[in-house]
């Protein structure tokens, strides 16, 4: 079998890569169309001898070294159509195999999502709705006669890896100002984006809208705290779709009871859902969303016709777009 199926949850691996995409692979890759779960594999490793490929989606278990090398001798590369490869890439890695990760996919409907609520928010949407339903017409226009709308205002963008970075590209379309803080991006890939590197504190005083796109790990890890939040402007919105753990929630809860002009849009929170009682879910100025940014529905199918097309530049050895690298770990989601 020159290419399997490997996954614990085989009824992600029919949604993700689907019939057609499937077939496309059975044709070109050799794909042996059986899901096989981590204990299948390294019970009957006989049976994978001469497989080069596995292709795998969400439900990827992780393997140590040993049992790559005892179940996989001739593996050539791992094409995982999802997003983050943290829980199983490194041995992949260390045994010479590598690693591929449809994150460039699964940034589009993140990025999508993110500028469609920064989109509502420069024009007071979360503010003004909010108003009408409690105070009336008079209270809710003005507000939103006090928001700038997406004409020259300022949009904060924490964090310019792949979702941030498509994020700003979209924005393009519109007539905004980034600012952006980002310790790894460069002068060079911001003056390519056409944004301005600043400090935190920075992202947060001067911007309408903030959204929140960095990697998660131990540095990032409840970075985004008090002082940051009672900088936000009035009528101010604040988007997560990173990670939970980012964001101080207390202080996040505290500036929101304090402020009732401030608007979050959590799509993650530390843990995920919140604790039953949370502050979150009574604050009228805060909207928490399931994890629903990510790939859904048909959106999922990209992430395996991006790993199809992946194969097809390994296999021909033209540059591969979504290749892993172990440095690459310590700042990816």
């Amino acid at each position: 079998m020159k290419s399997v199926f490997v996954c614990n949850e085989p009824h992600n691996v029919a949604w993700v890569f689907g019939e057609k995409t499937t077939a496309i692979l059975q044709a070109e890759a050799g794909l042996d169309t059986t899901v096989y779960s981590h204990d299948e594999a390294v019970s009957h490793p006989e049976r994978f001898t001469d497989t080069e490929y596995l292709f795998s989606t969400w439900g990827m278990p992780p393997f140590t070294e040993e049992e790559i090398k005892a179940t996989f001798p001739r593996l050539k590369a791992v094409f995982f159509a999802a997003g983050s490869v943290q829980h199983f890439a490194r041995p992949f890695l260390h045994c010479g195999v590598q690693v591929h990760s449809a994150w460039g996919a699964n940034a589009v409907p993140v990025a999508e999502v993110t500028v469609a609520q920064i989109v509502l928010g420069n024009k007071g949407y979360f503010i003004s709705t909010r108003l009408h339903k409690a105070q009336g017409h008079d209270a809710s226009h003005a507000a939103f006669c006090r928001c700038a709308g997406n004409y020259e205002e300022t949009v904060g963008i924490i964090g310019a890896g792949m979702i941030g970075g498509l994020v700003i590209e979209m924005l393009k379309t519109y007539r905004l100002h980034c600012v952006v803080y980002d310790p790894f991006l460069s002068d060079e890939r911001a003056a390519q984006l056409g944004v301005e590197k600043v400090s935190l504190e920075e992202v947060f005083s001067r911007a309408r809208v903030v959204s929140n796109h960095l990697a998660n790990n131990a540095q990032t890890q409840g970075i985004l705290n008090y002082d940051l939040f009672c900088r936000m402007r009035e009528n101010g919105v604040f988007i997560n779709t990173g990670r939970g753990a980012q964001v101080v929630e207390e202080d996040l809860v505290r500036i929101l009871q304090e402020r009732p002009d401030l608007t979050a849009l959590l799509d993650v929170t530390n843990p995920e859902p919140p604790v039953e009682g949370h502050p979150f879910y009574t604050l009228d100025n805060c909207l928490i969303t399931p994890h629903i940014a990510g790939s859904w529905g048909n959106e999922v199918r990209r992430m395996g016709e991006y790993m199809l097309e992946e194969y097809r530049r390994f296999t021909v050895g033209d540059p591969c777009r979504y290749a892993v690298t172990e440095k690459m770990l310590e700042t990816m989601a």
